[in-house]
């Protein structure tokens, strides 16, 4: 699959010891890492403030195309596995029926949700058995085992490490952190004796709706991104 997901598997098996059968562990900077490399790796990190293309980097990381299907209500999504290896991606239909930017942009974030389960929860799906009790819910087609992706995909953390992980994913890989930081330079200013770059309360709704215009995001998505690289509560006085 290419070498970021290869490094991640590496990382992820030296935590076998983390609670429950497979659970798995990623800190925030190699999961930023991870997208990063793998955006890079298929050519579809932009040089400069732009939308990320998150579709293609589907088609060209993983060889899938994405699909889009009826899916049973509150589901948005969902990827199917096979041998250690994706086999599938759909997105729930409304959402692309709804043809509005709102909706198109709820895709891409759903999109970019996926990508984060085929890049760090493949290998998973190694042993049939072991995944479907783990991700297939009951009630559903567990022919092909899959990952059931509920609800608006949001940064809290409910106990679901693997959806919590695939989460963590949106921000890096549609948008960038070094192109953020760039995005984001007329909001932000230096602070303290270290000259430390804060972005002000003042100024967080004006960038807020500065990345979702120019990475194609909702706000909340640039909210959540924006609270991740400067944390409101934490801002440097040094």
């Amino acid at each position: 699959m290419g070498s970021s997901t290869s490094k991640a598997q590496e990382i992820m098996k030296t935590r076998a010891g983390q609670p429950g059968p497979n659970r798995l562990y990623l800190s925030p900077s190699h999961i930023e890492r991870f997208c990063e490399d793998a955006l890079r790796s298929v050519g579809l990190l932009p040089n400069v403030p732009s939308a990320i293309r998150i579709e293609r980097f589907i088609e060209k990381k993983f060889g899938l195309t994405p699909e889009y299907a009826a899916l049973p209500a509150g589901v948005l999504g969902y990827t199917a596995f096979e041998a250690g290896r994706p086999m599938g991606l759909v997105v729930d239909r409304g959402l692309a029926e709804a043809d509005s930017a709102v909706a198109q942009r709820r895709i891409n974030t759903t999109l970019a949700h996926e990508a984060g389960h085929c890049l760090f929860h493949a290998h998973l799906f190694s042993k049939a058995q072991e995944s479907e009790l783990l991700f297939v819910e009951m009630g559903e087609d567990s022919k092909t085992p899959k990952i059931l992706c509920r609800d608006e995909p949001a940064a809290r953390y409910d106990g679901k490490w693997w959806e919590f992980q695939a989460n963590a994913a949106i921000g890096p890989l549609l948008l960038p952190k070094d192109l953020v930081l760039t995005a984001v330079q007329p909001f932000v200013e230096s602070r303290g004796l270290l000259g430390l770059l804060t972005l002000g309360n003042q100024m967080r709704s004006a960038a807020e709706v500065a990345l979702a215009e120019i990475f194609e995001v909702n706000p909340i998505v640039a909210r959540i991104r924006l609270a991740g690289l400067f944390p409101p509560d934490q801002q440097p006085t040094l």
